[in-house]
């Protein structure tokens, strides 16, 4: 029986788009359930697909502590994700919840 090749996935390939980038961070938002390490490692992704030395540069931080601020190992601080919310050219806002 032949092996099947396979690839890891890297969701970062396919957000192509402003809306795309949106759409997928608003549904990990949906997802977390109040983990922020969790949303950082989503902006990340699209922070990769976007290109991670342009982030930086925007969000006025260097490469290497996006890198560590966005790898979902550790929760970055509120400004930091602010921050990296404008540097992606997204907004962030808020709706009222039905409880």
């Amino acid at each position: 029986m032949a092996k099947t090749a396979t690839t890891r996935y890297d969701v970062s390939e396919h957000l192509r788009t402003p809306e795309e980038m949106a759409a997928y961070l608003e549904a990990c938002l949906e997802e977390a359930d109040g983990d922020a390490a969790f949303i950082a490692k989503a902006l990340g992704d699209i922070a990769r697909a976007k290109g991670m030395a342009q982030v930086a540069r925007d969000a006025g931080l260097s490469r290497e502590s996006l890198y560590k601020a966005l790898s979902g190992e550790r929760s970055p601080g509120f400004d930091t994700i602010l921050k990296v919310i404008g540097a992606l050219g997204l907004k962030l806002h808020a709706e009222a919840g039905h409880n």
